[in-house]
C-alpha cells in the first residue's frame, strides 16, 4: 500500500473545511480518573463534567473512586505478602507497611467524606 493514499498531505489538511482538532490522545476524563482511584473532590473539581453533576451524583462518583482505591491497594497488598521470607526481600515488607498506611489514610479519608457529603446535603 502506497504511504501516499493513507496519509494526509499537509496540502489536504490546509485545503479541507474547518474543523475541530480531535481531542489528544490519552487525555485524562473525570471517568478515568474515578476509575484509577481518584477520589478527591478537590482533585476531582479540576474537570468541567464534575461542575455539571449534582451534589448526589459527585458523593456517588467518589464513592466509586474510594472503592476503586481501595481494591487497588488490597491487590498491591496480595501481591507483595505472598512473599514466603521478607528476612530475604526488607524491601517488600517496607513496602507492605506503606500500603497499610494507605489503606488506613483511605478509611479516615472515607469517614472524612461521607459525613461532609451526608451531613451538608441535608
Amino acid at each position: 500500500m502506497d504511504v501516499s493514499e493513507t496519509e494526509p498531505t499537509e496540502q489536504s489538511l490546509s485545503s479541507s473545511p474547518a474543523s475541530p482538532p480531535p481531542p489528544p490522545r490519552g487525555k485524562l476524563t473525570l471517568d478515568k480518573a474515578v476509575d484509577m482511584g481518584e477520589y478527591d473532590p478537590e482533585y476531582l473539581s479540576q474537570f468541567p463534567d464534575w461542575h455539571e453533576l449534582t451534589r448526589h451524583m459527585q458523593f456517588e462518583l467518589i464513592k466509586k473512586a474510594l472503592a476503586n482505591r481501595r481494591k487497588q491497594l488490597l491487590f498491591q497488598w496480595m501481591e507483595i505478602t505472598r512473599a514466603n521470607d521478607y528476612r530475604l526481600k526488607p524491601h517488600l515488607a517496607e513496602a507492605a507497611s506503606s500500603i497499610d498506611r494507605q489503606l488506613e489514610k483511605l478509611t479516615r479519608d472515607k469517614e472524612h467524606l461521607y459525613a461532609k457529603y451526608t451531613l451538608e446535603s441535608e
